[in-house]
């Protein structure tokens, strides 16, 4: 080894490691990471070094009159994420959570009460997708597990490489992307595989969980390379495909323009986000374009009826109205904070950050109304139940917060 210039290009030249570039510090460069592991002496090179100093330090927090009241109603320990993005997940009045250790459980939404916790027996990199009665998670050394509503094994399977997104559950189906970019639908009730869709992967690609949404009888597959896949549940069969992100530049690491998140559905439209790309919204049915506006995102959007939101890869809050895409807000006070995708609740949108702030902005013109500190570690995950937002924080707190 002969320094950072030398390892960058034995990555292209086996061109089957995926990498990520200029992206903040919670999306590792895999590829780089593998070869500084190797060499313990090229630790001063590793520019994701814990000992190394932020290029860009996160901004400090801003001072505000609290406009709105957030109370903590229930906390719970799941167990730490390590690496990967277990967001939690909700459906039928309880939330249920994985921990990278193999634990999953399941908790009433409302009181935070433990209904079960089991230990799958492996280690768990993708989760969690649930219709409220069977509960899907992705291993790293590609298993597919499915469980019913009261924590048994339905049945698990096996993939070709390793399940970074969270399946998505529905229709009968569990549906997950492996990280070879084969895309596969399993029958809940048996396990047997239903279909199965291979796709060219990029040679570079972020080490990140595009994940896949399910409505009308279709999986909307957010994919590497930029592109956002609809599919019909019944046989796979390719309903549409349109372009998020197109890859640009005269380097493959510039080239970069994976679709980040989960694609997020609103009425009769479906939107998402790329990196070194846009935000697009498209008819659901048909993937025609309704708008576009340039965004890079690493962590995907968030919407509601009126607006859709998006971090950009530099922390900062957009939103825009979702039927045209204009602009109506812009927060750049919390640039490099490593922010979560947005969560809208209520007359907030709330983001997460790196240090483990939940902060929540107006809806209607981006202004503080309120912030709220958890364990101090990154928030991985958001999702609303009821009245309350569920966060999911990297080293393992698991807490509902109110907004009422």
């Amino acid at each position: 080894m002969q320094g950072k210039d030398n390892m960058m290009q034995t990555i292209k030249a086996t061109r089957k490691v995926n990498i990520a570039a200029r992206v903040p510090a919670g999306l590792l460069l895999a590829g780089v990471a593998v070869l500084l592991s190797a060499c313990s002496t090229l630790s001063s090179l590793n520019p994701f070094s814990k000992t190394a100093p932020p290029r860009d330090p996160p901004a400090p927090l801003t001072q505000f009159d609290t406009a709105m009241t957030v109370r903590t109603a229930w906390s719970a320990s799941i167990g730490a994420a390590a690496d990967s993005a277990l967001k939690p997940a909700v459906a039928g009045g309880s939330v249920y959570a994985a921990a990278a250790d193999g634990t999953l459980a399941r908790y009433d939404a409302a009181s935070g009460r433990a209904f079960w916790r089991i230990s799958t027996g492996t280690r768990l990199t993708a989760g969690v997708g649930t219709d409220g009665q069977t509960v899907a998670v992705g291993s790293r050394d590609g298993t597919l597990l499915a469980y019913d509503d009261s924590g048994k094994l339905r049945w698990k399977a096996q993939l070709t490489s390793e399940i970074l997104s969270a399946p998505a559950v529905g229709d009968g189906l569990v549906v997950v992307r492996s990280l070879d970019n084969r895309i596969s639908a399993y029958e809940i009730a048996t396990g047997n595989r239903r279909w199965t869709l291979q796709r060219t992967a990029p040679p570079l690609t972020l080490r990140a969980a595009p994940g896949i949404a399910i409505a009308g009888g279709t999986a909307f597959v957010a994919l590497p390379g930029g592109r956002l896949l609809a599919l019909a549940l019944s046989n796979g069969g390719p309903r549409w495909e349109a372009s998020i992100g197109e890859p640009r530049g005269a380097t493959e690491l510039e080239r970069i323009a994976d679709v980040s998140g989960t694609p997020v559905l609103v009425g009769k439209e479906v939107c998402a986000v790329a990196y070194q790309g846009r935000a697009v919204c498209l008819d659901a049915a048909s993937g025609n374009q309704q708008w576009n506006r340039p965004l890079s995102s690493t962590v995907g959007l968030g919407a509601d009826e009126r607006f859709v939101f998006g971090v950009d890869d530099k922390s900062v809050v957009n939103a825009y109205t979702h039927d045209s895409g204009g602009s109506v807000w812009r927060n750049s006070k919390l640039q490099n904070r490593d922010l979560s995708a947005p969560v809208s609740i209520g007359r907030s949108v709330a983001v997460g950050d790196r240090e483990g702030y939940v902060h929540f902005l107006s809806r209607e013109d981006g202004a503080f109304l309120a912030r709220t500190a958890s364990d101090g570690s990154a928030i991985v995950g958001m999702t609303v139940a009821g009245d309350n937002l569920i966060v999911q924080s990297r080293s393992g707190l698991l807490m509902a917060l109110s907004t009422k």
